[in-house]
């Protein structure tokens, strides 16, 4: 038997240090590789790490509530299997005495920045931007840095993990200037946000296209489609035949349903296609966003996408998501819902190749075979990565997709 480290493995390109929340199982217990055997809390959310083989559990090296990095130690397995090991565990465990600040964050943007977008992948643009990440220090200690002129990577830091904070910034120039506006600190949430944002802009060459759909016909088909269902199962929503329409539209468009891999130049550069449509489904928050995902939504009627889409909406306000949901997405949809606005862009969360922006549904009057009528329309706006499609297709893809929302062809269960 071989004592084999179970690991912290990285969720994302923007995660770095996590907060043992729960131990599913105890010391003596057997384990299975891939099942649940703890949650961790990151900036992002609280996610399930799953055994990395199967074996008996024979030692916990990070309690309840103490904070680890990526690719710590965590916990020992007794397996016949070879993995990563060492003649004797250690029988004590260094961990940091400083643990994460409790939070509610859920999975933002940022969880799209996962690990198939890997460092060897990006562009020379995004190397700088992660170049300048590997610098642990606050988003205000960087901002004072760079206002004064300073290199903070010569600041020693003395927050979680050795993070350069604001007063070590402050204490290597004196104190603020008087007329320095009070900065206010970001939360781990709009920190993570801030990270996937700038990756965004910074390597993705992206351009949108904009068409109104009509709800006319849907409308009138919800409380048809919704008497059809089991008795229990969650009220249809439009966002629920949203889902299936995006799904049918990329099936058929796959190039909106790919990933840009590589940089350019280089004979390496590629686009891989996905192989089922993974939607995430951008949520507002009180604290920023989260994007739960639904996965091989192709497959699925409208039943199961309303259940589906409820159930990891609700688990996602509370922090709850699993592993799987907080990742993998493939293509995403915002709906800011009645209060939003008629028409906004939205920005791609690396490593997709496309995003929808879906404004609110309002009554307007337009033209239909000679007659002036009112109509419930909506805006809707595709952003695409220009490196995977150009105008054409993306507005084909959007054609398509309004074609299909106006229909009666729906897949129910």
């Amino acid at each position: 038997m071989t004592q084999i480290a179970q690991e912290i493995p990285k969720v994302g390109l923007v995660m770095e240090a996590v907060k043992v929340v729960r131990w599913l199982k105890n010391v003596g217990d057997d384990v299975v590789q891939g099942e649940p055997l703890l949650e961790v809390e990151t900036e992002k959310s609280v996610v399930e790490i799953e055994a990395a083989v199967t074996g008996r559990l024979t030692q916990i090296l990070v309690q309840v509530d103490a904070q680890a990095l990526v690719g710590d130690q965590v916990a020992w397995i007794e397996s016949a299997e070879a993995g990563t090991a060492t003649a004797s565990p250690p029988s004590t465990f260094a961990s940091p005495t400083t643990t994460l600040a409790p939070s509610v964050a859920l999975p933002t943007l940022a969880d799209s920045v996962v690990a198939a977008y890997s460092e060897a992948a990006l562009t020379p643009s995004a190397a700088a931007v992660l170049d300048r990440e590997r610098i642990r220090s606050t988003p205000v200690a960087r901002k004072l840095a760079a206002e004064r002129g300073i290199d903070i990577g010569g600041i020693t830091g003395t927050g979680p993990g050795g993070r350069v904070q604001l007063e070590d910034v402050e204490r290597g120039v004196g104190a603020p200037r008087p007329d320095t506006p009070a900065a206010q600190p970001l939360t781990s949430m709009r920190r993570a946000l801030a990270r996937a944002m700038t990756l965004s802009n910074a390597t993705i060459p992206q351009f949108t296209v904009s068409l109104s759909v009509d709800w006319t016909v849907l409308q009138g088909l919800r409380a048809e489609l919704s008497a059809k269902l089991p008795s229990g199962s969650p009220t249809l929503s439009l966002t629920d035949f949203l889902l299936q329409a995006i799904a049918r539209a990329l099936c058929e468009f796959p190039a909106l349903n790919a990933t840009f891999s590589g940089d350019p130049d280089s004979a390496d550069a590629r686009i891989v296609a996905a192989s089922g449509a993974h939607i995430g489904l951008v949520v507002a928050a009180d604290n920023g966003l989260l994007v739960p995902v639904m996965h091989d939504v192709e497959r699925l009627g409208l039943a199961e996408i309303a259940r589906r889409r409820e159930d990891c909406v609700e688990r996602g306000l509370k922090g709850r998501l699993k592993r799987e949901e907080a990742e993998g997405a493939t293509f995403s949809i915002s709906n800011l819902g009645a209060d939003g606005p008629d028409r906004f862009t939205a920005i791609i969360n690396p490593p997709q190749s496309a995003i929808l922006a879906v404004g609110r549904r309002r009554d307007c009057v337009v033209a239909r075979e000679g007659a002036v009528v009112v109509r419930p329309l909506s805006d809707l706006t595709l952003t695409v990565d220009h490196r995977v499609a150009d105008g054409r297709l993306a507005s084909q893809f959007l054609a398509r997709l309004v074609a299909i929302l106006e229909s009666r062809d729906w897949r129910v269960d």
